[in-house]
């Protein structure tokens, strides 16, 4: 069965098997809570709230911390071209935080054992593990879990696939970002630039990874994109200016394969 709700400014669908439809309110509740911390569009979200100066980050709460603190790792390790910084120095935690309720709330269908699922929210991936340990209560199907197949929007065409995808353990994430819908909306490290790719998705063990470096890639250009192939085990399809795309070989496999 299939659920889909709002959240985080786009639409989120959960689909998993009847019997664990109980589940979709504990994970709307997880894109809830963590809506509610970090949404700049909420002026009483705790992230507003220190954007605007009326609480201090010293004060923040732990979960907000750990969020930023795992943020600026990935601003080290990919040179500046992810960032938890606004131009202006704002903290805007938008580039991590759907990802880490992605992450959440698949962590928690695991947990209570529900045996096969995807979450999709705006595009960005995450499916049930293949072939991974469950709990006890999880059933197992003798066929062994179904490949799950993932689409990727046209750039110019949101309506069409540029492509199709299968995710299966253990790349069973795949993120997409990019100008192509929402404008140049990427921070870049104060590059004028035009960008090289106006649409990037990584395929990824974790969705988190996926995210943040479909980003640091979009915001770099080529030498991101060969900075994050050499350096991560990801695939990477890309969508350049002039419509022309490329795909690491990995990614090439996972599309062909049947």
């Amino acid at each position: 069965m299939r659920r889909a709700f709002a959240t985080m400014g786009t639409m989120a669908s959960i689909e998993l098997p009847a019997a664990w439809a109980s589940e979709v309110s504990e994970v709307q509740r997880i894109f809830r809570t963590i809506d509610d911390r970090y949404s700049l569009y909420s002026p009483d979200s705790e992230l507003s709230l220190i954007a605007a100066g009326h609480t201090s980050l010293s004060h923040a709460s732990p979960p907000l911390l750990a969020s930023y603190s795992r943020a600026l790792e990935w601003r080290s390790a990919t040179g500046g071209n992810f960032s938890p910084h606004r131009p202006d120095g704002t903290i805007d935690l938008n580039g991590i935080v759907k990802a880490e309720a992605i992450e959440h709330a698949g962590e928690h269908l695991i947990a209570v054992g529900c045996p096969e699922w995807s979450i999709n929210v705006g595009g960005d991936i995450l499916v049930s593990p293949t072939g991974a340990a469950t709990p006890a209560t999880a059933s197992a199907s003798p066929l062994g879990p179904r490949v799950m197949r993932a689409g990727i929007a046209e750039p110019l065409s949101p309506t069409e696939l540029l492509c199709s995808l299968e995710l299966r353990h253990p790349r069973r994430a795949i993120a997409t970002s990019g100008s192509a819908q929402r404008g140049d909306h990427i921070w870049r490290a104060g590059s004028t630039e035009p960008i090289s790719f106006v649409q990037v998705s990584v395929v990824a063990n974790d969705i988190v990874t996926a995210d943040v470096l479909a980003t640091a890639i979009v915001a770099g250009g080529h030498a991101a994109l060969d900075d994050v192939t050499d350096r991560w085990d990801v695939d990477v399809i890309t969508v350049d200016r002039a419509g022309a795309m490329s795909a690491t070989p990995g990614l090439l496999h996972a599309l062909t394969t049947k």
